[in-house]
């Protein structure tokens, strides 16, 4: 009766699924801006913030956290754009 060794993590494949579950994420996020600033701000952030929680972190968890933390703060920054525009500029397109 032998023991049998658990197999080894495959850093490569761990990174593909961390780019894949952020990718997702990051189209998920998206399709909730309702303005085109809103919607860039979202996907710019969660890709900053996967990125940083990845280097800070060095873990899945850290990466998805950083992602959504990032989608959340571009969402409110892009947001807040959006409104700014739409008070200068009048439905027919002129300024004030």
């Amino acid at each position: 009766m032998g023991f049998t060794t658990s197999p080894k993590v495959n850093p490569m494949k761990t990174r593909l699924w961390i780019a894949a579950i952020a990718s997702s994420s990051l189209m998920v996020l998206a399709g909730c801006g309702t303005g085109p600033n809103q919607q860039m701000g979202v996907a710019g952030g969660a890709v900053g913030g996967a990125v940083l929680g990845n280097v800070l972190g060095g873990n899945t968890a850290a990466t998805v956290g950083g992602a959504a933390l990032g989608g959340l703060i571009g969402n409110e920054v892009g947001k807040n754009s959006d409104q700014r525009n739409n008070q200068r500029y009048r439905n027919d397109g002129s300024r004030y």
